[in-house]
């Protein structure tokens, strides 16, 4: 194993949405190996810690749908903490405008743990998986403490301004996203 140190940075909501774009066979949440994507993202090397950043779901009593969601979400929180899959989940929220719900308080963290990572010596190589260029400085700030940031896209929407700004870039297909399916 090598002894670079891996930090693994997930913006939940934007892998959900950029696997939902893939087109891939229908499966539940449950049944991803995301343990098993960030150690083939690491290949070799030692990961420091896998961090799952999204908005939690709120629901009022009455409401079934919200009520179904949060319960989703909470399997989808047990299964990333598992002994299989060893993610910290860190929570923002959401909040609903016009009708549409927007998630909040994600990208800072994001930003922030990057940052605070590297100033701390805490990891070599950030592995970061979300297309959102609000994290283009951070990640500039990150590289000139001498650290590595890998952005990980997909190929239904990738990040052009992350491509650019980012140490080395990775963009997967629905067939290199298959095999952490589990059909069982």
């Amino acid at each position: 194993m090598s002894k670079e140190r891996v930090l693994i940075l997930v913006d939940g909501s934007n892998l959900y949405f950029s696997l939902k774009n893939l087109q891939l066979p229908k499966y539940k949440v449950t049944q991803f190996d995301f343990g098993g994507l960030a150690k083939w993202l690491a290949n070799g090397r030692r990961i420091t810690s896998r961090n799952y950043y999204v908005g939690v779901v709120r629901a009022k009593p009455s409401d079934n749908k919200g009520q179904q969601l949060r319960k989703d979400q909470q399997k989808l929180f047990s299964h990333l903490r598992s002994k299989d899959q060893k993610f910290i989940t860190i929570h923002g929220y959401l909040m609903q405008s016009g009708g549409v719900f927007h998630e909040k308080g994600v990208d800072v963290r994001i930003a922030t743990d990057l940052v605070v990572g590297a100033c701390e010596d805490k990891y070599d190589s950030a592995i970061l998986i979300s297309s959102d260029t609000d994290l283009i400085p951070a990640i500039n700030y990150v590289q000139k403490t001498g650290k590595k940031v890998e952005y990980i896209g997909f190929s239904s929407q990738p990040s052009y301004g992350l491509i650019k700004n980012c140490s080395l870039s990775r963009v997967l297909a629905a067939a290199d996203i298959k095999q952490f399916i589990k059909t069982t």
